[in-house]
């Protein structure tokens, strides 16, 4: 017969589980939360940069340009047609609730595993969406890459999470 697992390991894992899946879910939300409010975001960032309110995206280039183009583009639109940022709080509604779903394994973490696997196919799929639609709608190149970014860092707790629980599901199985 086989010792069951100490109690201390299985705390342990428990609360690498939540630690992993805590800072997934708070990247998810605050991810959700900076879509509302874009064009102020925008306004600070380009501020950051030292680029002036009243800049033309023409008389800069390369990030500068980027920058000043899409606040621009999102200045022009939500003085003309404010109902388009309708859209994007949609998206920033879309990452919160996306993030209630890892609620269930951040608080019974070996009995959700498939949550965490659709995560990771989620994570591995704004890849190629970035590397397509990118191109199509004119993003920079360079800007599809942090994109990308996003799915490669966020599978990161999630592989830790996925790799922890079924630890912590291989120890329930021999106590």
């Amino acid at each position: 017969m086989t010792e069951p697992a100490p109690e201390s390991e299985i705390l342990r894992l428990r609360r690498g589980i939540r630690l992993s899946l805590g800072l997934f879910i708070s990247g998810l939300v605050l991810s959700g939360l900076t879509a509302f409010p874009l064009l102020a975001e925008l306004n600070a960032l380009c501020r950051l940069f030292g680029l002036a309110p009243d800049a033309a995206p023409a008389a800069h280039t390369g990030l500068a340009h980027w920058l000043l183009l899409v606040r621009e583009g999102l200045a022009v639109t939500y003085a003309r047609y404010p109902f388009i940022g309708y859209g994007t709080d949609w998206l920033a509604f879309g990452h919160i609730v996306i993030a209630l779903f890892f609620i269930a394994p951040w608080r019974e973490p070996g009995r959700h595993l498939p949550v965490l696997h659709m995560g990771l196919v989620a994570c591995a799929l704004v890849i190629p969406l970035a590397l397509f639609a990118g191109p199509v709608r004119g993003i920079p190149f360079y800007w599809q890459l942090i994109d990308c970014a996003f799915g490669v860092i966020g599978a990161v707790p999630l592989l830790i999470a996925l790799r922890l629980a079924r630890r912590l599901n291989a120890l329930a199985a021999f106590t």
